[in-house]
């Protein structure tokens, strides 16, 4: 299998959203995001129904899956270390360094997290938080290290309940992150989570223009 960085963020949200059947053959991804779904089907070049599937944590909600078979890729995906039933017992997997930024925003896409805001603590704090979800910690300590090697960019875990754990990174290391995440336009990313990241970073930087502004007519 040829690696790229749409193949390194489908990988993400395989690891994320995604699931593999005991059978040795089929794969599932499953998304309350309809583009998530297409954004998927189209790197894999698959031409599978997209189906509707009621939630059965929430009965007024539904998703959007995909499930394809293909044995080639089953088996390559169990190379880099997914397997069937893995929410708890992941851990590492074989993403090359080159890709690990694109395979961490599919992580992102998934299952991960943004938010901010003004922190009334501190006058004209504007907060920003990257976080990545995962039931297993010991594949969130691999996130964490390999961001830490690759990166120079610290993050803490914490236990979130209901047997989840939560990466996060404080402003400080998120936006270096983000920068790294997003390195071009062009890459495949979930519009709506990219929206609301692009805001942020808008309100950082226009905050910070503003004081610098201040700090030249002190």
């Amino acid at each position: 299998m040829n690696w790229s960085g749409d193949l390194a963020y489908v990988i993400g949200l395989i690891t994320t959203d995604g699931s593999l059947s005991i059978d040795g053959r089929h794969i599932n991804l499953t998304s309350k995001d309809i583009e998530q779904i297409k954004t998927f089907a189209r790197i894999l070049n698959l031409k599978n129904k997209i189906e509707n599937k009621k939630s059965s944590y929430n009965p007024k909600g539904s998703y959007y899956q995909i499930q394809f078979g293909n044995v080639k890729f089953y088996q390559f995906l169990l190379s880099i270390g997914l397997t069937p039933n893995k929410t708890k017992t992941l851990g590492p997997l074989g993403v090359p360094d080159k890709f690990f930024a694109d395979f961490l925003r599919g992580h992102l896409d998934g299952d991960g997290y943004t938010y901010s805001y003004w922190d009334k603590r501190w006058k004209s704090s504007f907060m920003f938080y990257i976080g990545f979800v995962s039931a297993s910690r010991s594949h969130l300590e691999w996130i964490q290290e390999k961001v830490q090697s690759l990166y120079l960019i610290c993050g803490k875990i914490k236990y979130s309940g209901k047997s989840t754990f939560q990466l996060i990174y404080s402003k400080r290391g998120a936006l270096p992150l983000i920068e790294k995440l997003y390195h071009s336009n062009m890459v495949s990313s979930l519009a709506r989570k990219r929206f609301k990241i692009e805001a942020a970073l808008a309100i950082i930087k226009k905050h910070a223009d503003v004081l610098e502004l201040v700090d030249r007519h002190a």
